[in-house]
C-alpha cells in the first residue's frame, strides 16, 4: 500500500512540476494534498509550525550571506584580474590558457558559493579570450562546465547549507570537508586537459611570449584580494574563530571593502547586487519550506521508515549502496535542481544512509559530488543554461562536450569512496 501511495504522489509532483508551476510551490501543493488524504493532523496548523521552523534556523542565516557576497564579487573587476594574475603562470602548461577556466573557478567558487555564479563569471572573462587566441571551442566550453561546479564543492558552498541544515551536522566541518575534494577533483579536470592537449597538440595555439619570474609575480598581484578574502573566510572557520555564519557576514563586510578599495562600489551596484542575493534566497526559502512540508507529510504517512526498511532488506554492500545512489541522482537531476534534489531526499535517505554506516559528513561531499554531476545533464543542467545564455549553443552540444568532465566527476565519487580520509582528514583536525 505504501508502495502506491509513494508513486502517486511522486507522479503528481511531476505533473505538476512539468505544468511549471514553482518548484516550491509545487512540493506544497503535494504536501497538502498527502496530508489531507493520508493523514488525520491539522493541515494548516502543521504547515505554519513546519515552515516557520524551517526557514528560522539561525544556521540558514549564513546562506543569504554568502549569497550577497557573491553577488558584490561578480559586480567588482576582482574576476577580470583573475586571468591576468593566472595566465602567465598557465601558458606553457600542456593545455595553456584552457587550465586558466579550472584554476579560475576554483578560486571563484571559495568566495561565491555557486556554480552558476562561478560558470558565469569566468566565463564572460575566459570565453572571449580563449576563442580570440584560437582555442579550440568545444574544449573551452566543456572545461568551464565542468571546472564552474566546483562552486558547490569548494566553500563557501550554498548547497552545503542546505545539506547542512537537513541532516543536522556541522556546516562548518562541511565546508572544510569540502576543500581537499575540490583541489582534487581540480587537479583532475586540469590532468585531463593535459591528456588531450598532449595528444591533439596541433588543436593548441602556441604559446604567448615567454615571461621572466620577476613579471610573473608582478601579474600576481591581481590574485591578491581574491586570495585575501578566501583566507579570511575559511581561515576563520578553520581556526574555530568564526562559525558558518559569522564567517559568512565576514565575507561580506570584506568583499563591499575590496569593492570600495576598487571603486566599483557604488549605489546602484550595492542594490542590484542585494536585491539578486533576495531574490535567489527568496526562491531558495520557499523551495526548502515546501520541502520541509512534504517531508513532514511522509512521515506521518511512514513512506521514509518503510523504505529505508526497503532498502536494508535488499542487503545491498556500501559499494552497492553509493553505485545506486549515484544512477538516482543522475536521472533526478535530469528534471530537478540540485538544491530540491537535496531538500526532496534527505528525509528518505538518511537513515538508510546512517544504518549503511556512512559518516554523514562524507555523504554530503558525497551528494554534492553527484549534485555537481547532475548540473551538467541535460535537461535540467543549470551550468548548461548559463552556458546557452553565454554562447548561444544548443543544449544537446553543451551536453556533448561536458561529458568528459561528468566522467572526471564519477571518478572523483569512486575515488572519495575509496578514500574516504580525503574528505574526512581535516574535519577530524579542526579546531
Amino acid at each position: 500500500m505504501d508502495i502506491w501511495i509513494a508513486g502517486a504522489l511522486i507522479l503528481t509532483l511531476f505533473i505538476v512540476l512539468g505544468s511549471g508551476l514553482w518548484i516550491g510551490l509545487s512540493l506544497l501543493g503535494v504536501a497538502i494534498i498527502a496530508m489531507e488524504l493520508f493523514t488525520q493532523r491539522p493541515v494548516g496548523d502543521a504547515m505554519s509550525l513546519t515552515i516557520w521552523g524551517t526557514t528560522s534556523s539561525w544556521t540558514l542565516t549564513a546562506l543569504p550571506l554568502f549569497l550577497w557576497m557573491g553577488e558584490i564579487l561578480f559586480r567588482s573587476k576582482l574576476s577580470d584580474g583573475l586571468f591576468k594574475g593566472l595566465a602567465p603562470w598557465l601558458n606553457h602548461l600542456p593545455g595553456r590558457l584552457l587550465h586558466v577556466n579550472v584554476v579560475g573557478s576554483a578560486i571563484f567558487a571559495a568566495v561565491s558559493g555557486s556554480s552558476a555564479a562561478t560558470c558565469a563569471t569566468i566565463g564572460k572573462i575566459a570565453l572571449p579570450e580563449l576563442k580570440k587566441r584560437g582555442y579550440p571551442d568545444s574544449l573551452a566550453i566543456g572545461t568551464l562546465a565542468g571546472a564552474s561546479t566546483l562552486g558547490l564543492l569548494i566553500p563557501p558552498s550554498i548547497i552545503m547549507i542546505v545539506y547542512g541544515v537537513a541532516a543536522n551536522v556541522s556546516i562548518a566541518k562541511l565546508f572544510i570537508a569540502g576543500v581537499i575534494p575540490g583541489i582534487v577533483l581540480a587537479c583532475l579536470f586540469s590532468g585531463y586537459i593535459v591528456i588531450w592537449s598532449l595528444l591533439n597538440k596541433d588543436k593548441i595555439p602556441p604559446p604567448d611570449a615567454p615571461t621572466t619570474f620577476g613579471q610573473k609575480l608582478y601579474a600576481s598581484r591581481h590574485l591578491i584580494p581574491v586570495v585575501s578574502l578566501i583566507a579570511l573566510v575559511l581561515g576563520s572557520i578553520y581556526s574555530g574563530i568564526a562559525t558558518a555564519t559569522e564567517a559568512a557576514a565576514l565575507g561580506v563586510g570584506g568583499a563591499l571593502l575590496l569593492s570600495l578599495i576598487e571603486r566599483t562600489l557604488t549605489w546602484e551596484t550595492f542594490k542590484s547586487g542585494l536585491q539578486a542575493a533576495c531574490r535567489v534566497y527568496c526562491m531558495i526559502g520557499l523551495i526548502l519550506a515546501g520541502a520541509a512540508f512534504l517531508t513532514l507529510a511522509m512521515g506521518f504517512i511512514g513512506l521514509p521508515r518503510h523504505l529505508a526498511e526497503y532498502v536494508g532488506s535488499l542487503n545491498l554492500s556500501p559499494l552497492m549502496l553509493i553505485v545506486l545512489l549515484v544512477g538516482f541522482f543522475i536521472v533526478l537531476g535530469c528534471f530537478l535542481d540540485g538544491i530540491s534534489m537535496v531538500v526532496l531526499t534527505m528525509s528518505v535517505l538518511l537513515p538508510t544512509v546512517e544504518k549503511a554506516g556512512f559518516d554523514l559528513i562524507w555523504f554530503g561531499v558525497f551528494i554534492v559530488l553527484v549534485v555537481e554531476m547532475a548540473q551538467i545533464t541535460p535537461p535540467v543542467g543549470f551550468n548548461l543554461f548559463v552556458l546557452q545564455g553565454l554562447t548561444k549553443r544548443q543544449l544537446a552540444y553543451l551536453g556533448w562536450v561536458a561529458m568528459p568532465f561528468f566522467l572526471v566527476m564519477l571518478v572523483m565519487v569512486l575515488l572519495t569512496y575509496f578514500v574516504p580520509d580525503l574528505v574526512l582528514w581535516l574535519p577530524r583536525n579542526m579546531s
